[in-house]
């Protein structure tokens, strides 16, 4: 993307992008790096004969179980709006259920958590939490996501022996364990401001419904844009104008249960969430799909998340150092417009 790309000329470009949502007319394979991973990220998907809808279906595959992807593949079979497949060990998957994990890995345990709390990003395909109930019995809650963002708040020496850090939930409060290698701290210049010598009123996001995109520019200049999803029919996403009005990392999202029912709509560790309506509609990041440029949620607007890390430091209000779970878990502020069409 050229620096020189202007507001107006991205516009003018739009209706090409939008014939580009195209089948292609043969296959088109790329192989993916061997580390290549995708983890199931929906209670379950087809695995199919053929990269193809109407293919037979082989077999279920269940959440959270990992896949080897051995090619990519755009087939002409389509779906029109992402033909994205990939080729497994027996068959064929489509890509838009599934969540890649192809750099998790381990983390580090750091020896002490500083004061006030700290931010950590899920290192693995996908964690498990404990929790202390009433009895004091450990039991199962959360599994947490790739990428997912959460506030460390502890150290300590879990009931296996191993070592643990204690998280607490930002909307419920409550406190559980996951295990300390599961979990990346973030760096404090992962959190920096991008462009903070650009005044705030010369920034502007810009959504377009119809091609599930969006752009941000510094006054005419386009300086990124992405595919998104935003909301499905009869729960779409509102147009018009608004501003960045608040903040928050990390974001428990859903029903607001405590349970460790794999299904049930609970969302842990949203990260990187925007907000930009007073009814709680937000840009940010998704674990739980990778069909952006397809209508997905429930209002909001999902980004791939560097996608959505991007943003939040980029908008305004500038979020800055403030990694602290008692005054960092949010910023409230009149910052950044953005235009829904």
């Amino acid at each position: 993307m050229s620096d020189q790309l202007t507001r107006r000329a991205f516009l003018k470009l739009l209706p090409l992008s939008l014939a580009g949502a195209f089948l292609p007319s043969t296959w088109q394979v790329s192989l993916p790096a061997p580390s290549m991973r995708g983890r199931v990220a929906r209670k379950s998907i087809d695995l199919r004969s053929q990269p193809d809808p109407l293919s037979p279906v082989i077999r279920k595959l269940q959440r959270d179980e990992i896949l080897t992807l051995e090619e990519e593949i755009l087939s002409p079979a389509g779906p029109p709006e992402n033909p994205r497949w990939y080729r497994i060990a027996g068959g064929y998957v489509h890509s838009a259920h599934l969540q890649r994990v192809d750099q998790a890995s381990p983390s580090e345990t750091i020896s002490s958590v500083p004061e006030g709390g700290w931010l950590a990003e899920v290192s693995v395909p996908y964690t498990q939490t404990l929790y202390q109930n009433r009895l004091e019995a450990w039991v199962p809650l959360y599994r947490l996501y790739y990428q997912s963002l959460h506030w460390v708040t502890g150290l300590v020496t879990g009931p296996d022996g191993s070592r643990y850090y204690r998280l607490v939930d930002e909307w419920l409060r409550v406190a559980y364990l996951a295990p300390a290698n599961h979990l990346r701290l973030l760096a404090l210049d992962e959190l920096e401001p991008l462009s903070p010598e650009v005044p705030s009123g010369e920034k502007l996001i810009e959504i377009w419904l119809q091609s599930q995109r969006l752009a941000a520019y510094e006054g005419r200049r386009l300086v990124f844009e992405a595919p998104v999803s935003t909301g499905v029919k009869y729960m779409e996403t509102p147009t018009g104008t608004f501003s960045v009005n608040r903040k928050c990392p990390s974001k428990h999202m859903g029903d607001g249960g405590i349970t460790s029912n794999i299904h049930a709509y609970e969302l842990p560790g949203v990260p990187w969430a925007t907000f930009f309506t007073t009814t709680g509609v937000a840009l940010h990041g998704a674990y739980w799909h990778d069909n952006f440029g397809v209508p997905m949620s429930q209002g909001c607007v999902n980004l791939r998340i560097p996608d959505a890390r991007w943003l939040f430091r980029w908008s305004t209000p500038v979020y800055g150092a403030q990694i602290n779970f008692r005054s960092g878990r949010k910023l409230l502020g009149n910052g950044t417009r953005v235009l829904v069409r």
